[in-house]
């Protein structure tokens, strides 16, 4: 569950660099240290992702796989995620690994 959640903060995060966060990315540029870091999350999830296991995530796979965390994530199953369903954490469960 835990690295499900990571995996949603990593995808969102992704997402919104895509979407507009480049010019932040290049004026903060990340350490070497969170690139090996980011890289090792990326593989792992990749691999979680890619259900046909050919080495590559399809559209279809990565869109599978979007939609069934968007789901989860929809906790009042409203259709739309709001900031409590972005930050929601189990009561117990760390927030580091």
């Amino acid at each position: 569950m835990l690295k499900r959640n990571k995996f949603a903060f990593v995808v969102l995060a992704a997402a919104m660099l895509a979407a507009g966060g480049r010019a932040w990315a290049v004026i903060n540029p990340p350490s070497e240290l969170a690139l090996a870091r980011g890289q090792k999350e990326a593989i792992r999830l990749l691999a979680i992702m890619d259900k046909d296991k050919n080495g590559k995530v399809s559209k279809e796979e990565f869109l599978n796989f979007m939609s069934a965390e968007f789901d989860r994530l929809d906790r009042d199953k409203s259709g739309e995620l709001d900031v409590q369903e972005l930050t929601w954490r189990p009561v117990g469960r760390p927030t580091n690994r």
